[in-house]
């Protein structure tokens, strides 16, 4: 890992009951708590199929890969297997495990003929707006080297719900009826993932049969049933649409193992994967976060959420400059993470106003996440994306596989290191993450939201570090974010603080669907207690046991 942890200032998860208790005379939930093991996921039917294979004998790793791919059926919205993949292993005694699964761009792809016919974006109707999907082939590996079940057992529980059916959660219910338009679009789309044409209502029963038997072939004959068999439908499907992804595309694909990036927050190493994943950028946001007395603002007041958003503007400027493929990066990752780098960015904020940030800062001048942890204490942070709802919207008509659209995560501009090329990553926006003090993990997390994510993890751990929030809380405290010119903010930010922010210069609006959930599990090693929370804003559900 590159980085360091600063100095202990306090501790995060040791003695739980001292921190901030929920109003109990209040709706809401509370942290879940477990010895043996413990799974957190964005819907409880997932959930109990990983604590099932908790419960088996799995480890960690065969539940996660089991909640993941029964997520890509029951939140088909959000995750599948036409989408990317990463994961962190942290085990006990050995250094944490990390890997990349997200796909590439075809072989043939070209930022400067893209330039020359003068497109400058790769928008939602792009052909290019699918790479090869990372998904199956990282599922196996991360099996491979952690699991003790096989894609045939782990994906049992995914064939089943699709092949007999499962009933619509009422989130996911909500979000599905805003895609009606662009799946009537598409006839793959349009025959597995709408009802006589309308999306489905919550507590209706929805089966795919198609997917089933596609989920069967690669439980039976492994990656090589997508990478081979499957990929041959996908590339047919997607090349009179113009792309340039070939069957040799998705054969070369592989994913690979990484490791893990690290930076201090006042004590805990928070660990992401680094590019062409975008957790460096939620670790330059606590960089530039660790400069300011945040525990002295009121959490939910004006000042912390303007500080927190113009540190947010000033990553994500350092994101879009720099992230890309790490074959293509102009800036090693330890330069960016640099905690005088993060000095010198936290300086350019005024506490009193918004200001104009700078635009390129260079040092030197729709998702699932879960997470799972066994009674071995190996813990699992997981992510799986078909970014956009629905993603591009392209299913394959006789495999039901419903296609990412993570290409659109390139630029065109052939001089930026971003700029979409042949067999080349995008920057991708999924980051798991994990929380270590003394060499143990003592924290797995994410939070889900597409470009909102590095946000949501620095909300996230400033309000356990900072507030000493219980970790439910945390979870569950409004939040902010920026689109534009325009702050963004979910209905629980007060009107005091709505007034705080528009006389700083901001224009605030209020965000109608909030954004994705998120996903915790702590470990408190003194008590050997599990600490599972999980968000409202989806179908979240913790289950320890």
């Amino acid at each position: 890992m590159e980085g360091g942890a600063t100095p202990t200032r306090i501790r995060v998860f040791q003695n739980v009951n001292t921190r901030m208790p929920r109003d109990f005379h209040s709706p809401g939930r509370s942290a879940v708590f477990a010895c043996d093991g413990m799974a957190a996921t964005s819907h409880p039917l997932a959930t109990q199929v990983a604590i099932d294979v908790l419960k088996a004998g799995g480890t960690a790793a065969d539940a996660a890969v089991a909640a993941a791919a029964t997520l890509g059926v029951v939140e088909p919205h959000m995750t599948g297997i036409g989408g990317d993949c990463f994961c962190l292993v942290a085990k006990p005694g050995t250094p944490i495990w990390g890997y990349n699964g997200s796909g590439r761009a075809a072989a043939a792809a070209r930022a400067d003929i893209l330039w020359d016919q003068g497109v400058r974006a790769i928008d939602p109707h792009s052909p290019h707006r699918v790479t090869v999907p990372g998904a199956v082939e990282a599922w196996s590996a991360v099996l491979r080297s952690h699991g003790r079940f096989g894609l045939d057992r782990a994906l049992g529980p995914a064939i089943r719900y699709a092949k007999y059916g499962f009933p619509v959660a009422s989130r996911i219910a909500y979000d599905w009826s805003f895609s009606e338009p662009a799946l009537r679009a598409d006839p793959g789309a349009s025959r597995h993932f709408l009802v006589e044409g309308r999306a489905p209502a919550a507590g209706d029963i929805m089966r795919f049969p198609a997917l089933a038997a596609t989920l069967k072939a690669i439980a039976a004959h492994g990656p090589k049933a997508f990478y081979e068999e499957a990929a041959a439908e996908i590339v047919a499907t997607l090349a009179p649409r113009g792309s340039w992804l070939t069957r040799d595309d998705f054969a070369n694909h592989r994913g690979e193992e990484v490791t893990p990036v690290s930076s201090g927050y006042r004590g805990l190493a928070v660990v992401e994967l680094p590019p062409n994943g975008q957790g460096l950028i939620a670790l330059v946001l606590l960089n530039i976060l660790e400069n300011f007395d945040l525990a002295s603002l009121d959490p939910n007041g004006a000042e912390r959420l303007h500080i927190a958003l113009e540190a947010a503007r000033l990553a994500f400027a350092v994101r879009d400059t720099h992230v890309a493929d790490p074959a293509f990066m102009r800036l090693a990752v330890s330069a960016l993470l640099d905690k005088g780098f993060a000095r010198q960015l936290a300086g350019k904020i005024d506490p009193r106003k918004r200001v104009k940030l700078p635009d390129a800062p260079t040092p030197g001048s729709d998702t699932v996440y879960l997470t799972v942890v066994d009674r071995d204490r190996m813990a699992v942070s997981f992510i799986n994306s078909l970014f956009s709802e629905f993603g591009s919207g392209i299913a394959t008509e006789k495999s039901g596989i419903m296609l990412h659209n993570r290409g659109a995560c390139f630029v065109v501009d052939p001089d930026h290191p971003n700029a979409i090329g042949p067999s080349k990553r995008p920057m991708n926006t999924i980051i798991p993450a994990l929380g270590v003090r003394d060499g143990r993990c003592e924290l797995a997390f994410g939070v889900m939201g597409a470009h909102f994510q590095p946000m949501g993890h620095a909300h996230l751990i400033t309000n356990l570090i900072d507030y000493r929030m219980d970790l439910q809380a945390a979870i569950d405290q409004p939040r902010v974010f920026y689109e534009g010119d325009a702050t963004i903010v979910e209905r629980g930010i007060s009107a005091a603080a709505i007034d705080g922010l528009k006389q700083r210069g901001h224009k605030v609006a209020v965000r109608e669907r909030p954004w994705g959930g998120a996903q915790a599990i702590a470990i408190d090693w003194q008590r050997g207690l599990l600490i599972g929370a999980s968000d409202g804003r989806k179908d979240g559900c913790a289950i320890g046991y």
